[in-house]
């Protein structure tokens, strides 16, 4: 079954690659989407694929990559749209 989350991160997560390791994970696990820095300090990213896969990316999500701290995680299910054709790393609010 394919799923769609829509995630923000928040805690150490900008400056520690968190935006490209995302990027590497979901495209190991076969998924779509983006991940991006937000003003605030939080990273926000949308992943759309199989069941299993968004769910390991979510729970890799709750811990980051080596130097990242994750201190809060909000996951919000969306309507699957198969809108992507691969993983990207957007760089402002317009990507």
């Amino acid at each position: 079954m394919k799923k769609r989350m829509h995630i923000f991160v928040s805690g150490r997560v900008q400056g520690v690659f968190f935006r490209s390791s995302t990027k590497d994970m979901a495209q190991e696990l076969g998924l779509t989407g983006w991940v991006r820095n937000l003003g605030d300090g939080r990273v926000e990213a949308v992943f759309e694929g199989e069941q299993g896969g968004v769910e390991k990316m979510i729970q890799w999500c709750r811990r980051g990559p080596e130097y990242a701290r994750v201190d809060n995680i909000e996951v919000i299910p969306e309507r699957y749209t198969g809108e992507f054709k691969g993983f990207a790393v957007r760089h402002s609010i317009s990507d």
